[in-house]
């Protein structure tokens, strides 16, 4: 019998009419293969009939799971994380690496799936995002005014690397805001992208041979020189937006007496907003968490979940989810009306990067 595998190997090396080895049907394969060692093969190998393969390109197909990152499954409530990263837009975010998916919608689905959840007892918004489109922010706020609403659940807002524009607008709508240390915070604001391209597409032999009704109607187009009343009715917008922003804050953090400007959009570092009132404590993820569960009454190692789809990570409370878009030109230009979902909007942005136009536009 010592010989059996020196004689199976000769077989399949020579070949044999007689088929030692006959297959019919699938095979299936489950869970790791490991090899060890030296595997040698001589001759001829010869595989007929049809191989496929399917590969999931993105996230979108499975709805959103509850996955347990951190403390003890069966012990008591638990506390949500929801994380908001990167510009709060209300159109899909593609590029490398992206799942494409629109952070508005992803947003009231994961606030959806929270408020279905009986056993979730609190929310820690995970905020680093330097903001987004007015109209975008605002969705995003209103979810979470809805959330608390229905199910009066306490929520935490952890600002993280950035907490800016749209994402400071958001974190305002929580019971609680801690930033680290070293969050920028901040750029209460409005800013509306308008370019003057009227000369450089001149150079091109370029022309607009627009047929409108209205004067106004394309006002802001960087085919032409804003005039100067429709840069007061832009600018009347701009205001009006700012003042929503402003009459928010003040509603959630009460009025800020200082004589340091905080509604021209300026930011700050996590303790100096502090020290403004503009957050109400400076600490970590893992306080906003303890401090969650504090306002729900859950254990102190009570479960910590994350909502995510099939093949999307969450080992730790700081995995995120790769919705990033492709890094665009430093040249914040587009070309006008081959995109028309993404024209110039009003932005509650702290745009210091000049590729987040690019993205936008």
């Amino acid at each position: 019998m010592r010989f059996l595998p020196l004689i199976v190997v000769l077989l399949l090396s020579v070949g044999c009419q007689h088929k030692p080895f006959l297959m019919r049907g699938g095979m299936t394969m489950n869970g790791d293969m490991r090899m060890n060692g030296d595997m040698n093969m001589n001759g001829d190998m010869d595989m007929s009939g049809d191989m496929s393969m399917s590969m999931k390109t993105d996230n979108t197909a499975s709805r959103l799971a509850s996955v347990l990152v951190t403390g003890h499954p069966n012990a008591g409530q638990k506390v949500a994380v929801v994380d908001v990263d990167g510009l709060l837009l209300n159109q899909n975010i593609s590029g490398l690496g992206s799942m494409g998916e629109n952070p508005v919608a992803l947003f009231r689905e994961k606030i959806n799936a929270i408020a279905a959840d009986a056993s979730v007892g609190a929310v820690v918004l995970r905020i680093n995002s330097p903001g987004g489109g007015v109209n975008a922010s605002d969705l995003m706020a209103h979810e979470v005014t809805q959330l608390k609403r229905k199910r009066n659940l306490p929520v935490v807002a952890c600002l993280m690397g950035t907490g800016t524009g749209g994402g400071y607008y958001l974190a305002t709508h929580a019971d609680t805001i801690i930033s680290h240390p070293t969050s920028v915070v901040g750029g209460i604001g409005v800013i509306l992208n308008v370019y003057d391209m009227e000369n450089t597409m001149g150079q091109f032999n370029i022309t607009a041979q627009h047929i409108k009704a209205g004067d106004k109607i394309d006002a802001g187009s960087p085919e032409r020189v804003v005039e100067e009343d429709e840069r007061e009715m832009l600018q009347n917008i701009a205001d009006s937006f700012q003042k929503r922003f402003i009459d928010q804050v003040k509603l959630a953090r009460g009025d800020i007496q200082t004589e340091v400007e905080v509604f021209d959009g300026s930011v700050f570092t996590g303790v100096q907003a502090q020290q403004l009132n503009l957050v109400d404590q400076v600490g970590y993820l893992d306080e906003a968490i303890d401090r969650a569960r504090e306002l729900c009454g859950a254990a102190p190692d009570g479960p910590v979940v994350m909502l995510r789809r099939d093949n999307d990570r969450a080992y730790t409370t700081l995995d995120v989810s790769p919705n990033d878009p492709l890094g665009m030109s430093l040249l914040p230009i587009n070309i006008p009306g081959l995109d028309r979902s993404a024209m110039p909007t009003f932005l509650y942005l702290w745009q210091a990067d000049p590729s987040l136009a690019a993205v936008i536009q």
